[in-house]
């Protein structure tokens, strides 16, 4: 198997048995070094990575990411439009009308919990912050609703303050990367901080949420068609043939991704481009 990055074509020729060998006497500053370098490729597979969840404010934000449990960033996105049209400040949501909430929130799921979390949350906001949302972790952690992973998300994408996301993706990602061996995510947290430059965390974040979106899925990988197989020990774990591995990629950049990783884009599906996002 050969793959392109950067403008470099790289040669792969190791059998899953051998690649996860190769790492298994890794050094923690091998394991850095290898972490970084496997950051640099998702750059540069995955430049169009952002926050899929549609926001103007912080707190459009918050509530999006709220939203976002149990769901998909697309649904989240087609409910937002109307509910941020009828509640625009912590006021708004604070003195909502419960039947009302939940019925916009309906197609989210779990919208019970979630108009309850939301109208805690605009209650906090005016009672601690004077209505407007904070800009620290120790402050958000502290809200109706808001966890560590939902904290990362809007300090890192409303208030440019770096964080890691920790999502299920993300989870997954990192330990098949073997950055970590641990499930726990605020230990894969702080794990994944130790390895990558702090400038770099929320990109990070969104560029291993895209390749577990597109192309290193939970049951079935692309192993044959990923930029980063020279370099991960779990490759392999995915079907490692060019034709099969190329099925399984998805989304608008299908094909670009199948050419980064030296595979004909042709043997990529119509249906995988026009593939919707999983959560």
């Amino acid at each position: 198997m050969t793959f392109l990055v950067a403008g470099a074509t790289y040669s792969l020729a190791v059998t899953p048995v051998a690649a996860a060998k190769r790492f298994a006497a890794e050094t923690p500053i091998g394991r850095k070094r290898r972490a970084r370098k496997m950051a640099r490729v998702l750059a540069e597979t995955h430049p169009d990575a952002h926050c899929e969840l549609d926001f103007t404010t912080p707190l459009e934000l918050a509530v999006a990411t709220i939203l976002s449990a149990q769901t998909t960033d697309v649904r989240v996105n087609q409910v937002t439009p109307e509910l941020f049209k009828r509640y625009q400040t912590a006021a708004d949501y604070a003195a909502a009308d419960r039947t009302e909430l939940e019925t916009l929130l309906r197609p989210t799921g779990f919208f019970r919990a979630k108009t309850d979390s939301l109208i805690k949350l605009g209650q906090a906001l005016i009672e601690r912050h004077d209505g407007e949302l904070p800009a620290t972790l120790a402050e958000l952690v502290a809200l109706p609703g808001i966890g560590r992973k939902t904290a990362n998300v809007i300090l890192g994408n409303a208030f440019g303050v770096p964080g890691i996301t920790v999502d299920t993706h993300f989870r997954r990602l990192t330990n098949r990367f073997g950055w970590v061996s641990e499930d726990d995510p605020v230990k894969i947290e702080f794990l994944v901080a130790d390895l990558i430059e702090k400038r770099d965390w929320t990109m990070l974040s969104h560029r291993v949420i895209f390749h577990g979106r597109r192309v290193c899925h939970a049951r079935k990988p692309a192993c044959g068609a990923c930029t980063l197989a020279s370099m991960c020990p779990s490759y392999g774990t995915g079907p490692t043939e060019a034709a099969a591995a190329a099925k399984l990629l998805k989304g608008p950049r299908a094909r670009e991704l199948a050419v980064a990783a030296g595979v004909d884009p042709e043997l990529v599906p119509a249906a995988a481009v026009a593939a919707p996002d999983v959560p």
